[in-house]
């Protein structure tokens, strides 16, 4: 940044030993600096702009910048300004925000905004709505047809809320840039052949959303992969597997896949999965492995049992499944429990229910248990498995 330069530049002439001219008619290195920073300094320094005036750390302005095309002064920054505060009530640190979700909105010009704005405006969304829009999705402004797109979204959802929701969670402005014709009204069509909607998948995540603005052609390739699986396509069953299925790496799932056949499942077993807990499709080979290792060789439970029970892949082995293990044999061995407890079960619990029917019962009993079982819970536990 030019400011930031400039001070620093004086700073190390105020330091220098030798402020006073050289007995040689060379000027002084520093002063060459300053000259040329002088120079400079006549064009607009977007990055002194976004956090003095918008807010941004110094992190987030570099990085933003860095998708700026160079201005030459701040009246087109300052007339946007300008404009979302008397039209929309938006301070300049929402701005800021939206900046940092889309950096071309610094450079967004009113005549362009305005007609988009007032286009929302008829549709019968308030000043607020707007402006959570531009919070949000900043980049949906770019579009031209945002305002049939958002009547479009508007009925799929049913309410201003539920498509809140959607842009709240990571899609952003994707859907609302997506193109209908070409891209959204095909995936419907193609999914509502198998009895889905876009609300069946937003009930179940907005991330799902993404099914209906992906390449048509992809889309039909992962309902296909789906049936390779040997999953049947019933709506239910597809509202759940196909998300994971066309979401995830077609290389990275085969290879998730082989990894389960390495271990010991069979066909049928990564079958059987797939149908009680799609989501074990989506997780890393590395918290595949991991788990699997835990509950095989530490547990010692079998494949069969696992097939059955899958939602033990999905939890944490440092901060659930090991501390409640050690908790369990702790009290085994001490004689304190009666008859042997399901392992499923055990982990399956929820916290609080866990502690007061494994933990406080038991505190007189074993001294430091609550403590101990507390710190290895914090991934304290890892010397504790033998």
């Amino acid at each position: 940044m030019v400011v930031f330069h400039l001070r620093e530049a004086l700073s190390r002439i105020l330091r220098s030993p030798s402020r006073l001219p050289s007995s040689s008619h060379a000027p002084h290195p520093h002063l060459v600096i300053l000259h040329r920073l002088l120079h400079s300094s006549s064009s607009f320094a977007v990055e002194d702009y976004l956090v003095s005036r918008l807010g941004l750390t110094h992190e987030q302005a570099l990085k933003a910048a860095s998708k700026i095309s160079p201005l030459r002064s701040s009246a087109k920054p300052d007339a946007l300004l300008a404009y979302l505060e008397s039209t929309l009530g938006i301070p300049a640190a929402d701005v800021g925000r939206a900046v940092v979700i889309e950096p071309r909105f610094f450079c967004a010009k009113v005549k362009t905004l305005a007609p988009r704005i007032a286009d929302l405006h008829d549709l019968g969304l308030s000043r607020d709505e707007i402006a959570r829009i531009v919070h949000l999705a900043p980049g949906a402004f770019y579009t031209r047809l945002l305002r049939r797109k958002l009547e479009f979204w508007l009925a799929e959802f049913g309410s201003f809320d539920n498509l809140l929701e959607v842009l709240r969670w990571g899609t952003r402005a994707s859907i609302l840039c997506a193109d209908l014709d070409k891209v959204v009204r095909p995936n419907v069509a193609f999914l509502r052949q198998y009895g889905l909607s876009i609300s069946d998948f937003a009930g179940a995540s907005v991330y799902n959303i993404r099914l209906f603005t992906m390449n048509p052609e992809l889309l039909k390739e992962a309902v296909q992969r789906v049936e390779e699986l040997g999953l049947n396509c019933g709506a239910r069953l597809l509202r759940q597997t196909l998300p994971v299925v066309a979401l995830t790496d077609k290389d990275a799932l085969a290879k998730r896949i082989q990894l389960l056949h390495n271990i010991g499942f069979s066909k049928d077993d990564v079958l059987t999965l797939a149908k009680k807990q799609p989501n074990v499709l989506a997780l890393s080979e590395q918290k595949i492995q991991g788990n699997l290792d835990f509950l095989m060789k530490d547990v010692g439970l079998e494949v069969s049992y696992i097939v059955r029970r899958p939602a033990l892949l999905k939890y944490s082995v440092e901060r659930r499944l090991l501390p409640r293990h050690i908790l369990i044999k702790v009290l085994n061995e001490k004689g304190l429990l009666e008859g042997k407890q399901d392992y499923y079960v055990t982990a399956s619990l929820a916290e609080k229910i866990f502690v007061e029917k494994f933990v406080h019962p038991f505190e007189n009993h074993v001294p430091g248990l609550a403590e101990d079982y507390a710190s290895n819970c914090l991934g304290e536990a890892t010397d504790a498995k033998d």
